[in-house]
């Protein structure tokens, strides 16, 4: 027998095992009651547990975090008064006030430094910035955000490159420690984090701050240690040559020669910070987040829409500000010289301003004359949508929990446990072997004995049929914007502009359309999640082998079946990447629409914030870290496979 047949034979074995073991274990679960439910009466306390050590460790570190909040808080008060209350402060019997930073100088500064980083465009998108956040009364909330970022970053910057290098230094360590717990970290629902430093820290902006430099952290520190271990050889031997030691090769050499790479980590932690930031607003951030939150809660689409937009387009600028930077900083980009390279310009206008808004009151604060609003137009828009398609709007809805959203959620709800369990552990071996088995194994024995196995299977339904939408409607729409130039470049900035968006702006108009329920956070989850299907599936596409595709056209092949028969199975792998980010996102988006009814872990981490309740916060996060951890495996696994057997047929 050949060696393909005898493969053949052994995976048709394997598959005969893995259903005689599914078979067996549907029989055992129709007759032994507790396989099929958890008793609830096995739950271990482990919640309870960390509530009650979390409170003890409180009780007794009090004093430390007391004084670590007053040190926090000494540069956010600074920064806040620079930017929004000014300074006040008595010398002897004489009181003396000083504004805060002129409108006018800030926006200049923002304004010069687009045309330092990149030139007019740039400068032009700065200024179209700052008119909208003053022309729409949003310049206060945007400099309250603003400040607890410029307080964040700089932490979670130095925090990274510190953790990254650790990780350089000590291989051991990062693979133990360090990779696991950035995992669970960049996994780990945003809400999550906010509980314990609830805790520790009590209401306010320092617990707050304290939760954003933790959720912003990883994504520096995963690029410090990425630079330092693909240092080039040349450099490593360079540092060798002129006698440095080991940490001097590190932090004058490697660290420096990667300035560009670091750039582009130190501009997702900013955009990491400022998601957080708005989200953090539950716990007292203050700010443009708190401004949506409350425009949530009284449902007013016109005060929620503009102050999202602020935030988007503060996004947008300090994204596109970040990009440039990192780019000018690449040896290979020739640098401009002239009067935008000066920074005494900039700061002399900054002060200038500043100085003359003592005296003139309309620059040191933007006159409300002008300030313009949407007067009501966006709420009346949205009623008079339901009132003139409620019926068009309800029948999509009903469409889709019956054919889409109910099927799947009965399935995993009605399934038992031991036989689902089973299901994904010999889908892991199968994928990756045993390591990936026993995964599987842990995470959904987590799951179980934590008491939250019905709310898993309710987070897996939403992010299994927002997942499914958003192929249905992003894998054609890639396949589309693939094939077109304009549409690429289009599709390019559709996309980077929504993973621009905090996640909270996507609840606002799904709730005003489709108010509370599981079919609007499906709504919102999938604009969330289907831009990594889209980015992947375009680039898979125009990635492809141009070989192939002219063999394809030299048979004859219409554009179709090109598609069908090259394009599509030859970007297969790095689709499924695509999809299984996206499921990561509908896992992270799914903590959010706890605020619009949802009855999955979600809900419980909402509800353990809302009650002061760490230990279930915490439990209903890590299970949620967990799954999102076994899920990226698994996917990560089967385009690895698959790629390798594409790349097989191909040679």
């Amino acid at each position: 027998m050949s060696g393909a047949g005898t493969l053949t034979v052994l995976r048709d074995k394997r598959l005969w095992a893995a259903a005689a073991i599914l078979a067996a274990l549907s029989a055992v679960s129709s007759l032994v009651p507790w396989t099929a439910s958890y008793p609830a009466a096995w739950k271990l306390p482990i919640d309870d547990v960390i509530t009650t050590w979390l409170k003890y460790i409180v009780s007794h570190i009090s004093p430390v975090t007391r004084a670590l909040a007053s040190v926090v808080q000494l540069p956010l008060d600074l920064v806040t008064a620079l930017l929004v209350k000014g300074f006040a402060f008595n010398i002897g019997e004489t009181h003396i006030e000083l504004p805060a930073l002129s409108w006018l100088g800030l926006s200049g500064l923002l304004v010069w430094a687009g045309y330092w980083a990149s030139g007019f465009r740039l400068a032009a998108l700065q200024a179209a910035g700052c008119a909208y956040l003053l022309l729409f009364g949003q310049w206060d909330g945007a400099m309250l955000t603003l400040a607890s970022v410029l307080v964040c970053v700089p932490i979670a910057v130095i925090t990274g490159l510190l953790v990254g290098v650790l990780a350089h230094a000590r291989p051991s360590v990062n693979t133990w420690l360090l990779t696991p717990g950035l995992d669970i970290m960049q996994t780990v629902p945003a809400f999550a984090y906010l509980i314990p430093t609830l805790l520790l820290f009590g209401f306010g902006p320092v617990a707050a701050m304290i939760a954003t430099v933790i959720f912003a952290m990883p994504p520096m520190a995963r690029v410090t240690a990425l630079v330092l271990d693909q240092a080039p050889q040349e450099i490593r031997e360079l540092a060798t040559m002129i006698g440095c030691s080991k940490r001097q090769a590190i932090w004058r050499i490697l660290l420096p020669s990667a300035r560009p790479m670091l750039l582009v980590g130190l501009n997702q932690t900013v955009m990491m910070t400022l998601n957080m930031v708005i989200i953090a607003s539950m716990i007292g951030a203050g700010g443009l987040g708190f401004d949506v939150l409350r425009a949530l809660r009284q449902l007013d689409i016109d005060r929620g829409f503009v102050s999202g937009t602020a935030i988007v387009v503060i996004a947008i600028m300090l994204d596109r500000l970040g990009a440039a930077v990192a780019n000018r900083a690449r040896p290979d980009v020739e640098q401009a010289a002239g009067w935008g390279q000066s920074l005494l310009l900039p700061l002399g206008w900054l002060l200038a301003a500043t100085l003359a808004g003592v005296w003139i009151e309309w620059l040191a604060k933007f006159p409300d004359a002008l300030r313009l609003s949407t007067g009501g137009v966006l709420n009346a828009t949205v009623s008079w949508i339901n009132v003139n398609f409620f019926d068009a709007m309800e029948a999509l809805r009903i469409f889709t929990l019956k054919n889409l959203m109910n099927p799947i959620k009965f399935f995993l709800a009605d399934m038992p446990w031991l036989v689902l369990a089973g299901l994904v552990t010999l889908a892991a071996y199968f994928i990756a072997g045993l390591r990936l088995a026993l995964l599987s194994v842990l995470v959904l024995g987590f799951c179980l004995v934590t008491g939250l196995w019905d709310k898993v299977m309710i987070t897996l339904y939403l992010c299994l049929s927002a997942t499914v939408v958003s192929a249905l409607i992003g894998i054609p729409l890639a396949v589309a914007a693939a094939r077109y130039d304009a549409l690429y470049r289009a599709g390019n900035v559709a996309v980077e502009l929504l993973q621009t968006l905090p996640s909270f702006v996507y609840l606002i108009p799904v709730v005003m359309l489709f108010r509370v329920g599981d079919f609007a956070a499906l709504l919102a989850i999938v604009a969330f999640a289907i831009t990594p299907i889209v980015k992947f599936t375009m680039t898979a596409l125009r990635t492809v082998p141009s070989d192939l595709v002219e063999a394809g056209q030299s048979m004859g092949c219409s554009r179709f079946q090109l598609d069908r028969l090259i394009r599509l199975p030859v970007a297969l792998p790095t689709i499924l990447l695509g999809i299984n980010q996206a499921i990561l996102f509908a896992l992270a988006m799914v903590v959010i629409t706890a605020l619009v009814g949802t009855r999955d872990l979600g809900q419980e981490v909402y509800i353990a914030l809302t009650t002061a309740n760490p230990g279930r916060g915490l439990v209903a996060g890590l299970c949620l870290a967990f799954l999102g951890i076994l899920i990226d495996r698994m996917f990560r696994a089967g385009a690895s496979r698959l790629q390798h057997t594409t790349t097989a047929g191909a040679a």
